[in-house]
């Protein structure tokens, strides 16, 4: 269950303020006097009677969370050994039941490697490139396609812009060149 997924109970409100026979009626629930039975009455959410509130005595949260993260499947160096081949790809480790094709590899430093071996993976670490590499090895890092920066976007369409297109110009700006 998610917090999308919740609903509220959907039941018939019930009237208030609708005479002493209502079971609700007269003060309507509120009680008698005070802050809380006056129309617009009560005190903001978080308020504890001015006590510094636990959102004020909380620290800041610090640090930075990612809004699309890279989330990647792990492979080690223990897991490549056993597979027994001398290239290894996305392909082979989803045929070994190892991960999931559609998502991103990541070769992790874990355990030994002792054969010679060529592994492509979208990424790995420092330690993992070095112990392949001193079997015999080599890994190779599959590039990520890259993303036009809002800069390089804007600058791309300044481009488009300043070019005039002949179908386009009046003939009264054409009159003005001459």
């Amino acid at each position: 269950m998610k917090l999308h997924e919740i609903s509220a109970k959907t039941a018939s409100k019930k009237r208030l303020g609708r005479g002493i026979g209502s079971g609700s009626g007269k003060t309507a629930g509120r009680g008698t006097k005070g802050q809380n039975s006056r129309t617009g009455g009560g005190v903001k959410i978080g308020f504890e009677g001015g006590q510094t509130k636990l959102s004020r005595r909380l620290p800041k949260l610090r640090g930075f969370t990612a809004i699309n993260p890279t989330t990647y499947q792990v492979i080690s160096l223990s897991q490549l050994d056993k597979i027994g081949k001398s290239t290894i790809d996305k392909s082979v480790l989803a045929a070994a039941g190892m991960i999931s094709v559609k998502k991103p590899v990541k070769l992790l430093n874990n355990g030994t490697i002792s054969t010679k071996v060529t592994v492509t993976v979208d990424a790995a670490s420092h330690g993992a490139i070095t112990a392949v590499e001193k079997a015999g090895g080599k890994v190779i890092i599959t590039p990520k396609p890259e993303k036009n920066t809002k800069k390089e976007s804007k600058e791309i369409t300044e481009k488009v812009s300043l070019e005039p297109d002949e179908s386009k110009v009046s003939k009264t700006a054409k009159k003005a060149t001459k």
